[in-house]
């Protein structure tokens, strides 16, 4: 899909979870829905469908709530907006302050909120 650079990932996670974070650390998850927003200047589609891989290297932190049993991805919206314009747009409170968005310079606190 030409010209997308970001991406929101719909997370639904079935029941509550401790999970490390790299390290972030260790957290707590409540059930419900989530939403994640990522880029990629190359290879948005790659992306993605890393995302969805259950065997994959853990290298960024949505990977260890995506390896996480109980946790699944429900819907993926690609985007034309900057990460943080999408990010910021979207509704949701931060939970795990500087969760994916270790490289953020537009003061989104965190790329992963939780919706309930």
């Amino acid at each position: 899909m030409r010209g997308q650079i970001s991406y929101r990932l719909a997370i639904e996670v079935t029941r509550p979870i401790r999970c490390v974070v790299g390290r972030l650390g260790v957290f707590d998850f409540p059930a419900g829905t989530y939403a994640y927003t990522g880029s990629a200047k190359r290879g948005l589609e790659a992306r993605i469908s890393r995302h969805l891989r259950s065997e994959k290297a853990v290298r960024w932190h949505v990977d260890y709530l995506l390896g996480t049993p109980g946790v699944t991805v429900t819907k993926i919206v690609r985007s034309r907006r900057d990460e943080c314009c999408l990010n910021q747009a979207s509704p949701g409170r931060v939970l795990i302050p500087g969760f994916g968005a270790s490289d953020c310079r537009a003061g989104c606190g965190a790329h992963l909120k939780f919706l309930g």
